[in-house]
């Protein structure tokens, strides 16, 4: 699977979370996060790994983060690297065009 289909998947799953609230979005991960310990050694992708596994509530944080921050996104949110979410952003915007078509089109 290439990097560019990796995104689309993950976009597409996004889709779920589309017409939460943002303040609804904020409360759960707030509540309901669980970020885990890590010596942030290694590449950002490295890092969002082992941070954020086991953690029940990643795709609403990546959802949250991608909705209040956009491509200038900093740091580790929802499972990626900031270079990861930075190259997901324009994916995510275009998910609801791809209802019709399936993830992958």
């Amino acid at each position: 699977m290439s990097d560019e289909q990796w995104l689309i998947g993950i976009a597409w799953r996004l889709d779920r979370l589309r017409w939460v609230p943002t303040s609804v979005l904020d409360e759960v991960v707030r509540r309901d996060g669980d970020m885990g310990e890590s010596d942030w050694a290694g590449t950002d992708r490295e890092v969002a790994a082992r941070l954020c596994a086991g953690c029940p509530v990643r795709d609403e944080c990546l959802e949250l983060e991608l909705r209040t921050t956009g491509e200038a996104t900093v740091g580790v949110f929802g499972g990626l690297g900031d270079e990861d979410r930075r190259a997901l952003y324009p994916h995510w915007l275009r998910r609801g065009e791809r209802v019709e078509r399936g993830p992958l089109t």
